[in-house]
């Protein structure tokens, strides 16, 4: 089965908003993941909002630090590694795929203000469907829900 890679086109909420809820609804499935960032700021980031993002609620995640990535069902790192053993990987803020291959599903996270990583985006969807992965763009209507565009 090809690899699916998802295109979320951040337009009207942050990456702070979107990236919780699409790893509650993986973790929900049962899905272990890894969250690439492009740099360690974003990952150091992105490691303290998922402990506080909502009052109620906190993802279980870890990174190198902490130790025992085999136990995390979401590792964040700012490098090509898998030691979760995760199916879906995230790429987020300028994190750049090593390739299409090894996940089930591939998470690609651009911001819709930065005509560079849009241009990245553009890309990287070009060299997904060479590859011959199963491709979806999403983009966030007027009410902020996602709508499926591709």
């Amino acid at each position: 089965m090809p690899t699916e890679v998802l295109f979320y086109h951040l337009e009207r909420q942050p990456l702070d908003r979107v990236l919780p809820a699409l790893l509650e609804r993986t973790l929900e499935r049962g899905w272990r993941a890894v969250v690439e960032a492009g740099s360690e700021e974003r990952m150091t980031a992105l490691n303290a909002l998922l402990w506080t993002y909502r009052a109620d609620s906190f993802l279980p995640h870890g990174t190198r630090q902490d130790g025992m990535p085999e136990d995390q069902p979401v590792y964040l790192t700012t490098t090509p590694e898998n030691p979760n053993g995760a199916t879906v990987r995230f790429l987020v803020d300028g994190a750049e795929p090593e390739g299409w291959q090894g996940y089930d599903r591939i998470v690609l996270i651009f911001d819709g203000a930065d005509d560079t990583a849009v241009a990245a985006a553009r890309n990287h969807w070009k060299s997904a469907k060479a590859a011959g992965c199963a491709l979806t763009y999403w983009q966030q209507n007027q009410d902020g829900r996602w709508e499926r565009k591709a």
